[in-house]
């Protein structure tokens, strides 16, 4: 029964959330599941049956459960578990939340993965951002916040592009996104493919196969060849200094948020990336917008270590019974918004023992592992 998967589904106003909810409750794949929104009325439940509402929780007749957000977003996760445990609703299969469309996303994915309790019955499944096909390229340029909803997202959503005829428009637009984002897919929603299942289902563990598809989850199947492997062990960054669209010089939000990974291939000992992360978060956390890893221990190299975080909240870390593919060693995809990229790339240098580009000695590394990522001890 638990934990059960979350979808954060997000998107500036007007990007089209109401149409993509109203699509997603006829669909049969999400009977049994629970769609937190802001206010009933922001969606119009028209086409079900309405079996009945109490409480704040609308019952529709194929059993997918509809709630407002009354106070904090953990009192109605605590009350959806609290229905699940004394009989009130049978059954639980996802939950998707709602935010509003000027939210920044960070605030609710902390209420799933730090809360203590509700991150025993919940797990968060990915985030899913809807852009506006005619009018995203505006709201980037005019809405930090937008530029962050791009920046967390696992799928991303393209709306409205039946009435987008500017194909050049729409061509700089995607490359926009992919800038701010290289490791979500972009997925047209009313493409004949868009079935549920390819919009929500964007965790690490992949339904179907029942195993853990780390490429997909870490973004790199959507941006690398089909080895899946990246080459270039200083971190494959995807830095935003591709000038492929004439204004880039006025996305003045995009050029705060950077998207790049660390990779050190071998073991690292858990003292080590524990200290990583410890001093990456207290330092850098609220610059830190999303975090996503697997480690290979040097204590139990076998079993994977898999770490999700955003801002200063990680979620409790989780073992892989085994690696799923041939690549092993430790891979970090860090989604920032204004933290120096040097500074995360050093203290991972520092702490995996490899050579800085900068540093002169080696010896005083090893001597003062911290010093080169700007720490004094």
């Amino acid at each position: 029964m638990f934990p059960i998967p979350v979808s954060v589904l997000t998107g500036f106003l007007g990007a089209g959330k109401t149409t993509l909810l109203n699509r997603l409750l006829k669909d049969p794949a999400l009977t049994d599941a629970a769609v937190i929104i802001n206010e009933f009325g922001d969606v119009a439940i028209d086409h079900l049956l309405v079996e009945k509402a109490s409480d704040g929780i609308i019952e529709l007749s194929d059993g997918c459960l509809c709630c407002t957000v009354r106070g904090e977003l953990v009192d109605t996760l605590a009350d959806l578990v609290d229905r699940l445990q004394d009989g009130r609703i049978k059954r639980l299969s996802r939950v998707i939340i709602e935010t509003t469309g000027l939210a920044d996303p960070a605030p609710v994915l902390q209420s799933i993965m730090g809360h203590p309790v509700l991150v025993q019955a919940f797990r968060l499944d990915g985030v899913i951002t809807l852009v506006d096909a005619v009018n995203g390229g505006a709201t980037l340029d005019n809405h930090v916040e937008a530029v962050k909803q791009v920046a967390v997202a696992d799928r991303i959503l393209m709306g409205k592009l039946d009435l987008q005829d500017d194909a050049a428009a729409l061509e700089a637009l995607q490359a926009r996104i992919r800038r701010i984002n290289p490791n979500a897919m972009i997925i047209d929603t009313a493409a004949p493919r868009a079935s549920v299942a390819s919009l929500l289902e964007c965790g690490l563990y992949d339904p179907v196969t029942k195993t853990a598809d780390v490429r997909r989850w870490l973004g790199e199947a959507s941006d690398h060849g089909d080895d899946g492997h990246d080459h270039d062990h200083a971190g494959h960054d995807h830095q935003h200094d591709h000038h492929d669209d004439h204004d880039h010089s006025h996305h003045r939000h995009d050029d705060r948020v950077r998207s790049f990974s660390l990779v050190h291939d071998g073991p690292v000992p858990f003292s080590a990336i524990s200290t990583f992360l410890d001093l990456l978060q207290s330092t850098q956390g609220d610059k830190l917008l999303r975090m996503k890893g697997i480690i290979e221990l040097a204590e139990d190299p076998a079993r994977p270590l898999v770490i999700h975080g955003v801002q200063k909240i990680l979620h409790p870390p989780a073992r892989l019974p085994s690696w799923p593919d041939a690549r092993r060693g430790t891979r970090l995809v860090l989604i920032t918004s204004d933290m120096p990229e040097d500074y995360a790339r050093r203290l991972f240098a520092a702490i995996t023992n490899q050579a800085a580009v900068d540093t002169p000695d080696r010896a005083a590394v090893a001597d003062n592992p911290l010093a080169i990522a700007g720490f004094r001890s």
